[in-house]
């Protein structure tokens, strides 16, 4: 039985035997058959008796399987129960030099590991901010990159093709003004609230993150102190209606100055006015969407103007370059005519001056013809006792032609010296009377002329 009080608890009593084993004081005198140099197959540091295992046997056995595995062992002479005969109990000592080639593998393994860990990835749209010690070192763009590991160096990764937004003018009333925080002054010295957003985007990865201490606060700031410097120098109607359109880029150009003069990092992509984002205080307002309701009145009477102008004015273009045309072309025709009359009197002149007199008969006759051409009633001067008449016979043979014949007038011509015939007279053809009544007509003029 085995003693709890027992220093050597678990050991054997007697000293060490030739054959390196350690005798155990609770092993019988006739030991049982063996089969190996260990006293049978049971473990190492433990009787026969199946008592607690031997901490020093196992720390040596420990210490021969590290060294083995460097390269340390030294045969069987290491062995505690080896048969080599030697009766110096074989000891195991581990070997200096190949324990520090152990430790020096181990070393550079942790090494390796520690230096894996300066592997990083940045995605695409993104930038990673490399810092040494706290301090800025580089700024590395998409892809697989390393740093020195921690803590020496250290990654910061930030989205830079990301849209960020953020809203300006609250609703939030300022105690000491009894106003909203979206209200602000105009150059006429009238109220006006304006809420917008604005959207930007990182342009340097390095001065967003380093440069100010809260990068969306300052864009805040810088966006209220441009739209009170603009909206400070507009009236507010033009404000409210002229000039609201150019509100949203007048702040961003002027933003965007600020930002750059603070070395913000920050690009400003666009401003948006919300809806109704330009507005006069509440207790105004009414009266003010009067006022608009009038200047939208005034607009769509002005495009319906506009409307009719662009209708009328290009017809009566039209029309100015139509008569333009017209009186052109009359005055060709009145000078081409008067050219005309002019060249025709010249070539009567021509003729008049070789016989006046037979020009002026011609021209009498020709005048005569076309007047009485066109006359229905003949005037017959009765006084001066002439039976000469001078009738439109063409006319008279055109409707004797459609009655079918020449007609026989049974009647007296009075005679030309207060007489009378009551013989009856025939009427000759139209043709020999007209040659005889124009030849006689001839002759008169001529005595007439004489």
């Amino acid at each position: 039985m085995f003693n709890l009080n027992d220093g050597r608890w678990g050991r054997g009593d007697e000293p060490s035997s030739g054959n390196g084993e350690r005798p155990n004081a609770n092993r019988p005198d006739v030991d049982p058959p063996s089969s190996g140099n260990n006293g049978g197959n049971r473990p190492r540091g433990q009787g026969p008796n199946q008592g607690p295992p031997d901490l020093d046997e196992l720390w040596r056995d420990f210490n021969r399987k590290l060294g083995g595995l460097f390269g340390g062992g030294r045969g069987g002479n290491n062995r505690p129960g080896g048969n080599n005969g030697s009766g110096n109990g074989g000891g195991f000592k581990p070997d200096m030099k190949n324990a520090g080639y152990g430790i020096g593998l181990v070393a550079l393994v942790a090494v390796l590991i520690w230096l894996g860990t300066g592997f990083f990835i940045v995605n695409e749209g993104q930038q990673a901010v490399i810092t040494q010690f706290g301090r800025y070192k580089t700024t590395v763009n998409a892809g697989f990159n390393w740093r020195l590991p921690y803590p020496i160096q250290r990654h910061e990764i930030v989205v830079v093709t990301q849209i960020r937004s953020t809203d300006v003018g609250r609703d939030s009333i300022v105690r000491s003004t009894g106003l909203r925080e979206s209200a602000m002054l105009t150059e006429d010295e009238n109220i006006v609230e304006i809420k917008f957003a604005v959207q930007y985007r990182l342009s340097d990865a390095r001065a967003y993150l380093y440069e100010s201490k809260a990068p969306a606060d300052t864009v805040v700031q810088v966006a209220e102190t441009a739209v009170r410097e603009v909206v400070g120098k507009m009236k507010m109607d033009a404000a409210l209606a002229e000039e609201r359109d150019q509100i949203a880029p007048r702040v961003r150009a002027l933003m965007q100055t600020i930002l750059d003069r603070y070395k913000v990092g920050v690009e400003v992509v666009n401003i948006n006015l919300q809806q109704g984002g330009v507005r006069p205080p509440e207790q105004v307002q009414a009266a003010f969407d009067d006022v608009l309701k009038a200047g939208q009145e005034r607009e769509r009477a002005k495009n319906e103007a506009q409307a009719y102008a662009n209708d009328v004015i290009p017809r009566a273009t039209g029309a100015a370059s139509r008569l333009k045309e017209e009186s052109e072309a009359y005055k060709a025709r009145i000078i081409a005519q008067a050219q005309g009359d002019a060249g025709r009197f010249a070539s009567v002149l021509t003729e008049y001056q070789k016989a006046p007199q037979v020009t002026r008969d011609r021209m009498y006759t020709d005048a005569m013809q076309q007047i009485y051409a066109n006359t229905t009633k003949v005037l017959v001067d009765s006084s001066k006792g002439t039976n000469l008449l001078y009738l439109p016979l063409d006319k008279l043979m055109q409707t004797a032609g459609v009655a079918g014949g020449a007609a026989t007038v049974d009647g007296a011509m009075p005679s030309a010296i207060g007489g009378t015939s009551s013989a009856p007279t025939t009427v000759v053809p139209a043709t020999s009377a007209t040659n005889d009544a124009r030849v006689r007509d001839d002759r008169s003029r001529g005595r007439d002329g004489r």
